[in-house]
């Protein structure tokens, strides 16, 4: 049967066609197990969180149970549940270099995922395989005692043997939202950026802040503005490590810039034509906009083709 999951109204990045989690059988030790054993089942093997991909026909990321044997022994497995086919996917992690496997080859996810390297629901899994390997890889102590903790429930929590805390992967809130004014809106470029790059502005969700308080404070610490009427528009995983973005739209309520340069290295205003010319690549003065792979371009491209008004 075909997977149900719903999916967003955008093709955003690792979003398209997520897994089935079958997160009530997690617990099921011999469940877990007869999966591992069944032959349709697939593994991602990532090392130090970079994805390894059978190069014999375009990049093939899904190893068989022989394959992923014959890498050796993961230091960490997770179940991520079933595909649209109700194959069985796990992720395993090696920690201590490439497993010597013919033709194979490892990469970074970010290039695989903007380059449209794998379809999408792949790049969906990967996304998950690498945000919950690299939880594992960064919690294998007790936050409450200091004890070497264990993993459990198919991987998806940890457990201290010592203290019996028991520890769950984290998500990281993020609100990414573009600030608009009529027939402008509000850009910033971090030093990072690619030359030319402006971008919707960003921050973390602090705890006790809805996403609404996190836009007006962001959008206030790091450019000076004030603005009301936050809406949401959709939201993107990203496994870097393991960050939720929560993209916004909000209405300037003023419109003089203070750019704080500890954040920014520039804020400005656009209007909805030079933003459109951004996102085709034909701005007079060569600045671009996020790829289609990210939130913050289907944020302007909403704003330049009047989909708010």
């Amino acid at each position: 049967m075909k997977n149900t999951m719903p999916t967003p109204p955008h093709a955003i990045g690792f979003t398209l066609d997520p897994l089935d989690r079958v997160s009530e059988k997690r617990d099921d030790e011999s469940f877990v197990a007869s999966l591992r054993d069944d032959p349709s089942t697939r593994f991602l093997l990532l090392v130090n969180n970079v994805p390894l991909f059978k190069r014999v026909d375009g990049h093939d990321p899904l190893f068989s149970a022989q394959e992923a044997a014959a890498a050796g022994t993961p230091s960490q497995t997770v179940f991520l549940g079933r595909d649209a086919q109700r194959r069985a996917l796990f992720a395993a992690s090696f920690d201590d270099g490439a497993p010597s496997l013919p033709e194979v080859e490892a990469i970074e996810l970010r290039p695989i995922a903007m380059q449209g390297l794998v379809a999408p629901p792949l790049v969906s899994a990967l996304g998950e395989a690498r945000s919950m390997l690299d939880w594992h890889r960064r919690h294998r102590f007790c936050a409450n005692c200091g004890q070497p903790t264990n993993s459990a429930g198919a991987g998806w929590r940890r457990i201290c043997p010592n203290c019996k805390a028991q520890h769950f992967p984290r998500v990281d809130p993020v609100v990414i939202m573009l600030v608009t004014d009529g027939e402008r809106c509000l850009l910033g470029r971090q030093p990072q950026f690619l030359p030319g790059m402006y971008s919707a502005l960003a921050g973390f969700i602090e705890p006790g802040e809805t996403f609404e308080h996190a836009v007006y404070r962001e959008v206030l610490e790091e450019a000076g503005i004030r603005s009301t009427d936050v809406r949401y528009y959709a939201s993107q995983p990203w496994p870097f490590p393991s960050s939720l973005m929560i993209g916004c739209f909000a209405r300037a309520a003023t419109t003089e810039l203070t750019v704080d340069k500890n954040e920014l290295e520039d804020a400005r205003w656009f209007t909805r034509t030079e933003v459109a010319a951004m996102l085709d690549g034909t701005h007079e003065h060569g600045l671009s906009a996020p790829k289609p792979f990210a939130i913050a371009h289907h944020l302007l491209k909403a704003f330049a083709t009047g989909e708010l008004d």
